[in-house]
């Protein structure tokens, strides 16, 4: 059996890691909260700040040991969907004071990581988004917003394993900027000038986020968001894996149609059904090659004023003044191409 697989029949792995990230008080963990069927790890103890309304089943971690013993729980427990990190900048301190207790040749002399031991730490962490995904569980990353230089401009990143951040950020799906104006909150995946963020799941650039909380502190809707997005990303995979399946079995097809061309009229008849057919993705270019190869194989001549194929034998084989004025037309109108093109 070959290992090789067709883009359709690839395995999709319906788990995102995402991360969220802003500037306080603007909602982050009650947003990362929104996921489907969630629990949270409490790495800073922010569980409190979130309201009441919106809290969720909340392991509050005190070491990396009790992380590691929470997160065995949680995979093997068909009640949780996803993983909430709050924060992961805290997540990764504790990351690193576990292996500074464990591996002292991984501990520098004043007391930081080595860069030894910034590579355990990365490995860890990219250990613990795999085994996420591989019992389908979300992740949703949690982390502060900090302004950092780039030549003359400043730029805002999440503050996530200091040098280290981008080797960290590189392993997630999607990251999301939120900010406030006003009363109205949004969550940008698109990065720009401003902010950093990532869309490798093809997501609206700027999502509004529903107000879940009145002026007097009450609750007026569920805190759904994260459980609409990773929907409508589930929606859209499924989609895009039914599209390519249809996008093979039409290219399959026009390589059979084309590979039947014997003569110029089954060029022209296949011209029609190109122009017939409702292409996907790129067919409409596959065709054209197939037909250009096709034709060049038989010999075909393409007309370009009749725009039609015709036989290099049946144009030798017509009357001398045919030939005659097919070609002048064809010189006169190369002239006045030539003609326009020096003008």
């Amino acid at each position: 059996m070959s290992l090789i697989k067709k883009p359709s029949q690839l395995e999709i792995n319906p788990a995102l890691s995402a991360l969220v990230y802003g500037q306080a008080g603007v909602g982050k963990s009650t947003l990362a909260c929104s996921a489907p069927k969630a629990v949270l790890f409490d790495f800073d103890g922010g569980v409190n700040r979130i309201n009441g309304a919106h809290q969720i089943d909340t392991i509050q971690v005190h070491s990396w040991e009790e992380a590691l013993q929470g997160f065995d729980e949680v995979k093997s427990s068909s009640e949780y969907q996803s993983i909430v990190i709050d924060t992961v900048g805290k997540m990764l301190a504790f990351m690193e004071d576990f292996i500074k207790r464990n591996d002292s040749k991984k501990r520098k002399a004043d007391g930081s990581l080595s860069l030894q031991g910034y590579g355990v730490r990365k490995q860890m962490f990219i250990n613990f988004i795999k085994e996420a995904a591989v019992c389908g569980k979300h992740v949703i990353f949690v982390a502060h917003e900090i302004e950092q230089k780039r030549n003359e401009e400043t730029i805002i990143r999440p503050e996530v394993g200091g040098s280290s951040a981008s080797d960290l950020l590189k392993e997630l799906d999607l990251v999301g900027y939120m900010e406030m104006s006003g009363k109205l909150r949004t969550i940008s995946f698109d990065p720009c000038e401003k902010f950093y963020a990532k869309n490798s799941c093809d997501m609206q650039g700027v999502i509004q986020i529903p107000l879940l909380i009145n002026d007097e502190g009450n609750p007026t809707e569920d805190n759904t968001f994260l459980v609409q997005v990773i929907n409508n990303y589930h929606r859209r995979l499924k989609k895009n894996k039914e599209m390519t399946a249809k996008y093979e079995a039409l290219c399959a097809t026009i390589k059979e149609v084309a590979s039947d061309i014997k003569n110029a009229e089954d060029a022209n008849k296949f011209v029609e059904w190109i122009k017939a057919t409702e292409h996907i993705y790129n067919s409409k270019a596959v065709a054209l090659t197939a037909l250009q190869s096709k034709s060049k194989e038989l010999g075909l001549v393409y007309d370009k004023v009749t725009k039609t194929y015709g036989d290099t034998a049946g144009l030798q084989n017509l009357p001398v003044p045919v030939r005659y004025v097919s070609n002048v037309a064809r010189l006169r109108k190369r002239g006045r191409a030539t003609l326009e093109h020096s003008q």
